[in-house]
């Protein structure tokens, strides 16, 4: 049995305001949140979050469907440094649908690239996406 993989294409509004988001300035959390349309084969934005954190973002994401988020955030470091890191995040629930993970799946690679994003990870429950996670993920990476 072969599967096609199939890639969606990104949105271009979204392309344009993933662009924006990757080189913002601003000193606060912020968070783009992805979807996938089937019906028309494209990454599209769901939903912008501005002055937010991990329990915002864990309220704005869907517990039994996959999406994708963007994450910049201020992150305080042992020796007095502050960096504002971005990490993309695939979260991806054990209990959604084999299809949907799989449309999902097989377009982050090409999401990531687009974006030119080395912090990447993989989420399988909603309620995990915590501080503590975040730190525990990047001290990894």
């Amino acid at each position: 049995m072969s599967l096609d993989l199939k890639i969606c294409r990104i949105e271009p509004d979204l392309q344009e305001k993933l662009k924006r988001f990757r080189f913002r300035k601003a000193k606060n959390n912020a968070a783009l949140i992805m979807k996938i349309s089937k019906e028309k084969d494209l990454i599209e934005l769901e939903e912008e979050l501005e002055n937010c954190d991990p329990q915002d973002i864990q309220n704005a994401l869907p517990e039994r469907n996959p999406r994708y988020f963007l994450y910049s955030f201020k992150r305080e470091h042992s020796d007095g440094r502050i960096s504002y890191p971005m990490c993309f995040v695939f979260s991806s629930p054990l209990d959604c649908k084999p299809e949907l993970n799989m449309i999902y799946a097989g377009s982050k690679t090409s999401l990531i690239n687009e974006m030119g994003l080395t912090k990447t990870f993989e989420l399988r429950e909603v309620q995990d996406f915590t501080d503590d996670w975040l730190a525990e993920q990047l001290a990894r990476h």
